[in-house]
């Protein structure tokens, strides 16, 4: 199976040694980050510096003219990555004889929250949540579907992948959080994510619902879930607080909008990309979970994207739903987190890349090259030349 380690740009700028490195693991690509999330990350092996602080998202390459005179546009890096870091590393990494592929982070925003609150996802309680940009709102759609488009297609990529192209919710992994003292649970989670701004209570509107009645009902049943009653029903759960028919009408909403955003920005990427450009969703194959990997339709992705990648670090079983739908062409990569600090483990490597082809896997990609300690990478390049 062709094999992807994702890489980010500060990983390769000033450090020579770098592309060689991650060529020697054995992978034949790179997932290489062109639009990021705030992030602080380890360098283990970096020449000049140990950890780098992303301080808000941002664009790793100059932002195009597009984005003259509108409200939302991307911002560009600080230090961290000024000028083209994209493009110098992505040069860097082609000339090691990598093939590179863009990593395109999307509706995960804080900045822009901070920013425009009015973007935000905004609970049944009324909180905004400032990382989570709404995709039913027309301007963070169009704000979206363009920057897809530019930070997919850089020069030299020869494809991309889409991470966080549907709804993002509560869970966020933000720094310093202290939201698990109450277990949710998948059904508390979606009850936690509906979004109540203006866009969204007009889409419930369309669906025959009245968006207080619909806020009250949210809150009246996630009570039970506060006062700490056990969850680990999924949808049944979520149709049994909130009413089945209630439950039904905003996942259609919400389905629909986040088929509609993806239908898009794919569009707009192969409108801007060359003959044979590659297009990858970071996805769930439940369409009503949030986050980095959308929840999505897997029937419906796969007639839009050419593939999926897929978390597989907990097991493969999410894959199964996808390979139920893919077609003789369609890429099936299965996610596999190989730094041992972050829950990976690079030691079964081989056994796990087995276990995903056996559920239909095509490809690898392995979380991640620069954040893996030296034990990590060479765990992983002893699995991959068993290959």
């Amino acid at each position: 199976m062709k094999a992807s380690a994702f890489v980010y740009p500060w990983d390769v700028g000033g450090d020579p040694e770098a592309p060689a490195r991650i060529a020697a693991l054995g992978v034949e690509q790179v997932t290489l980050a062109s639009a990021y999330h705030s992030t602080r990350a380890l360098t283990p092996r970096h020449p000049r510096h140990r950890i780098v602080t992303a301080e808000y998202a941002a664009v790793l390459y100059p932002a195009g003219h597009r984005w003259a005179g509108r409200g939302l546009r991307p911002y560009p890096a600080g230090r961290w990555a000024p000028g083209d870091a994209y493009g110098e590393a992505a040069g860097a990494l082609a000339a090691a004889g990598l093939e590179v592929h863009t990593w395109v982070v999307l509706a995960h925003n804080s900045r822009m929250g901070a920013e425009h609150p009015d973007t935000s996802v905004v609970n049944a309680y009324g909180d905004r949540y400032p990382w989570a940009p709404c995709i039913a709102q027309p301007a963070t759609r169009a704000y979206l579907v363009d920057l897809a488009a530019e930070a997919a297609v850089r020069p030299g990529a020869r494809g991309t992948e889409l991470e966080s192209l549907g709804w993002y919710g509560l869970q966020h992994l933000h720094a310093h959080d202290k939201t698990a003292g109450v277990v949710l649970g998948d059904a508390g989670q979606y009850l936690m994510s509906l979004c109540f701004c203006p866009a969204c209570r007009t889409g419930y509107g369309e669906q025959g619902l009245d968006a207080d009645e619909l806020a009250a009902a949210v809150r009246d049943a996630l009570e039970p879930l506060w006062r700490g009653a056990a969850d680990d029903g999924g949808w049944p759960t979520v149709g049994k607080l909130l009413g089945e028919d209630r439950a039904a009408a905003t996942r259609a909403w919400r389905d629909t909008t986040a088929r509609t955003l993806q239908e898009q920005a794919v569009a707009a990427v192969r409108a801007a990309a060359p003959d044979g450009f590659q297009v990858l969703l970071h996805a769930d194959p439940v369409s009503y979970h949030c986050g980095a990997n959308a929840g999505v339709d897997p029937a419906h992705v796969l007639s839009v994207a050419d593939g999926v990648v897929v978390p597989c670090t907990a097991g493969p079983a999410l894959l199964t739903p996808f390979a139920e739908q893919v077609r003789p062409d369609t890429v099936l990569a299965a996610n596999l987190t190989v730094v041992s600090g972050m829950g990976g483990s690079p030691g079964t490597l081989a056994a796990d890349a087995a276990r995903a082809r056996a559920l239909g896997a095509t490809e690898l990609r392995l979380y991640h090259a620069g954040l893996a300690s030296d034990g990590d990478l060479a765990a992983v390049r002893a699995a991959l030349a068993a290959r």
